[in-house]
């Protein structure tokens, strides 16, 4: 599992359509992305009954992990069982994929009937569910615009319309009611390997651009 820099920028309108119009000239749109040029992502967030993750992300632990099960344009056969883990400035995701029977399951609590013989990632999110009491806690909505560069596998993105869904963990509907967080912004998020080539760089410099440590997590757990 290779190590990531990611970095994470609030943007303003303007510089947004600057370096986008920019990266549209030199990057390629990630393929996932629709007509648009955008895709949908959902994502529910775990954390324990004392909101470990949640307090680590606050107080800014430098070692600190959190579990997630993510889709993508309401695509119900590809479903994804992650764990971000951050150490010092390196992030790390494993990465897995799981059913939707499985998801039905670990939202009502019925561990028992999952089997993860052959899934060592979805072996790990059960037993920490049965021993810290981790567990479902936030939907987290958003859109995004991919850019990406197999120089130093440059990732960039920009995220939009972050939404929570209210305490809610009806993860497959379609029709949840979700509220917009009034002070998310316009982001800007910069993951790379080894290193971030020098004109990318530049293609990303804008007088504007503030370095953030922002959680969508974090932030859309302030609603529950």
């Amino acid at each position: 599992m290779k190590p990531r820099h990611e970095l994470k920028h609030e943007l303003n309108y303007l510089d947004y359509q600057i370096i986008k119009s920019r990266l549209k000239a030199v990057l390629t749109m990630d393929s996932h992305a629709d007509a648009t040029g955008s895709y949908f992502i959902r994502s529910l967030y775990f954390d324990t009954p004392n909101d470990t993750a949640l307090m680590e992300k606050i107080n800014g632990v430098n070692h600190r992990e959190k579990f997630r099960i993510r889709y993508y344009n309401y695509y119900e056969s590809k479903i994804f069982l992650e764990k971000k883990s951050k150490h010092n400035s390196l992030c790390y995701k494993e990465s897995t994929l799981i059913t939707k029977k499985q998801v039905v399951a670990i939202l009502n609590g019925d561990l028992k009937q999952i089997d993860a013989s052959d899934n060592k990632l979805l072996r790990e999110l059960l037993m920490k569910m049965k021993n810290t009491g981790l567990a479902p806690k936030t939907i987290v909505d958003y859109d995004r615009e991919p850019f990406i560069s197999p120089a130093g596998n440059v990732r960039i993105t920009f995220d939009r319309n972050i939404r929570t869904a209210l305490s809610s963990i009806d993860f497959f509907n379609r029709e949840l009611a979700t509220i917009p967080v009034p002070e998310s912004p316009l982001l800007m998020e910069v993951k790379y390997d080894g290193f971030l080539p020098e004109h990318i760089r530049r293609l990303i410099q804008v007088g504007n651009r503030r370095a953030t440590a922002f959680s969508k997590y974090a932030v859309c757990r302030s609603y529950d």
